[in-house]
């Protein structure tokens, strides 16, 4: 089994929180983690899949908590939200009464909306919330994950080099764990059955979705967009419904965790010149390439879409490094009315990191001349790069690099 980078922030909130919530879209391996922890640590597990437990849950959840005992996992906790104001009375009188009062509850559950909403009013201060990603490419490969940084080390960092061939194989086949526990298994249907349990159980429970096909192609369109600034008329008039429910469906889709919007940054001194737009990013290639109906990798790599993929993988793969190190992603990317854009921002530490995302291998520094965009930023401009698919590292300038993305 592939081991999770961010294990070893869950094993760490036991001893600091009564509750731990396990977040993240459908499939991305948080039951599994969770099974995990119950061999190691000794939790009771019972899963909300099960209708039973489901209706004993919801008809009489002291009963519920008082039968399986605790410590507990409860797998797929939005089924029965009520579950969480006996959890929170638990938390309470063990504090009160001053026994043991960490690592009480794992909870897991996909529908990120709900379930936030019902932590954030029953569990305020007793609960961390740790949101887990598709794999990362430095879990499948069991290296150590940390969280992506431009500078010396990481230029002069050794690295395995893939083709472009190799690259784009892995981008269209996608980063869900059962696709590398099962080698041999279809990505194909594999996402398939994935839409269709999704569209089926997920979305129906969030939103009232009385036209599941207009859903549907709203997400093939968006899937084709990735990488790209959202424009809401645009797709409102092209999935033929309103602006409103586009916003509404976008929320729906962050939410369970298959997408993510990324913020374009701006100052007050650039304010008047920036666009506004977020630029929106399948959090899985592989869901997206079904979803635009990319056939094989061969296809995508021939297509208009191969730089738009290649960038949201690296942006992904950057933000699964923060994330799995339970560590805030503070990221967005810049662009003006003159056209000018850099494709990701990171702030850290009031310190700005420019980075451009390029499909090539050889470069110049006319090639970032969008970076001087920010010269007269607030902040202090650190180490900046071009992320490509070069086969050696090599310097622009004293603080811009040309870097591999296998060095992520």
């Amino acid at each position: 089994m592939i081991q999770r980078t961010i294990k070893k922030y869950v094993i760490d909130s036991l001893d600091l929180y009564p509750v731990i919530v396990l977040t993240g879209a459908r499939q991305v391996g948080k039951s599994t983690l969770a099974i995990s922890l119950q061999k190691e640590f000794d939790f009771h597990y019972v899963s909300l899949d099960d209708i039973d437990n489901r209706r004993m849950a919801i008809d009489d959840p002291k009963l519920f908590i008082q039968y399986h005992g605790y410590p507990l996992i409860i797998d797929e906790i939005q089924y029965a939200p009520i579950l969480l104001e006996v959890i929170e009375s638990i938390c309470n009188k063990a504090r009160i009464e001053q026994k043991k009062s960490t690592g009480l509850f794992i909870l897991t559950g996909s529908q990120a909306f709900q379930m936030m909403r019902g932590v954030s009013q029953s569990l305020a201060g007793r609960a961390t919330i740790i949101n887990m990603s598709p794999l990362s490419v430095n879990e499948i490969r069991g290296v150590e994950e940390k969280p992506f940084k431009v500078n010396m080390e990481t230029m002069k960092k050794k690295f395995i080099y893939r083709s472009i061939d190799e690259l784009f194989k892995e981008i269209h086949r996608g980063y869900f764990p059962e696709l590398y526990n099962r080698r041999n298994h279809s990505s194909e249907k594999y996402y398939s059955d994935y839409m269709n349990t999704y569209i089926d159980r997920d979305v129906s429970e969030i939103i009232n979705l009385k036209e599941k096909l207009k859903f549907h192609n709203f997400m093939q369109i968006l899937a084709s967009l990735t990488g790209q600034q959202l424009n809401y008329a645009s797709l409102s008039k092209e999935v033929e419904v309103s602006a409103v429910t586009i916003k509404e469906w976008l929320s729906v889709l962050q939410a369970s965790g298959i997408i993510y919007l990324l913020q374009p940054y701006h100052e007050m001194s650039m304010k008047k010149r920036i666009v506004k737009a977020p630029k929106v990013y399948f959090t899985d290639t592989g869901l997206a390439c079904y979803l635009a109906k990319l056939k094989d990798y061969e296809s995508l790599l021939a297509s208009h879409f191969a730089g738009a993929f290649m960038e949201t993988f690296v942006v992904n793969e950057i933000r699964k490094s923060y994330l799995n190190n339970n560590q805030e992603f503070d990221a967005y990317y810049y662009r003006d009315n003159n056209q000018n854009e850099i494709d990701l921002i990171l702030l850290e530490n009031a310190q700005l990191t420019l980075i451009e995302i390029k499909k090539g291998v050889s470069f110049k520094l006319s090639d970032v001349k969008a970076f001087k965009q920010l010269k007269n930023s607030q902040y202090k401009i650190k180490e900046s790069c071009i992320l490509c698919n070069t086969e050696k590292n090599y310097p622009l300038s004293q603080n811009i690099f040309v870097m591999s993305v296998n060095v992520i």
